[in-house]
């Protein structure tokens, strides 16, 4: 009586070794959400600040934007105003916030004396914060650094 081969194959085994790739996958993520709410939880400490009237929230700084044309025409809020103009309208804005900060776009053939004229009438209106506005250059925006040769006297 025969049934066949007596040695039979005893079929696939389990799996013995864990599969490490989605653990690896699962603790890059958590390590990702941590790295960015970190920073997040820094300043999650809880007060009970006392109450006063004298403290209140700061305005945020405003800023006037002045643009000088290569005429040399002031203007202001897109509309021209002459230096005498310009200096009540800024007198108004700082004595409304003097953290008021003025943006100077001025065309770059403008004289610098005339440059000087607004820079004066804002500084005597008590606004000290004077920003000068200027496009970035071709090379800053492709990020190439030119050299210039040094000129030797």
């Amino acid at each position: 009586m025969s049934f066949g081969r007596l040695d039979c194959a005893a079929g696939s085994q389990p799996m013995s070794d864990i599969n490490m790739t989605p653990l690896i996958d699962v603790m890059l993520v958590l390590v990702v959400i941590f790295i960015i709410t970190a920073p997040l939880l820094t300043s999650s400490i809880k007060l009970d600040l006392p109450q006063t009237d004298a403290a209140k929230a700061g305005d945020a700084p405003k800023s006037v934007t002045v643009v000088m044309d290569a005429a040399g025409q002031i203007y202001l809020k897109d509309q021209p105003v002459t230096l005498d103009e310009l200096a009540r309208q800024l007198n108004s804005s700082a004595s409304a916030n003097p953290q008021t900060e003025v943006l100077l776009r001025a065309d770059q053939v403008v004289p610098y004396g005339r440059v000087v004229e607004v820079m004066g009438a804002a500084q005597k209106a008590g606004l000290n914060r004077i920003g000068f506005v200027a496009d970035a250059t071709a090379s800053a925006k492709t990020g190439v650094v030119e050299s210039t040769p040094a000129v030797k006297p």
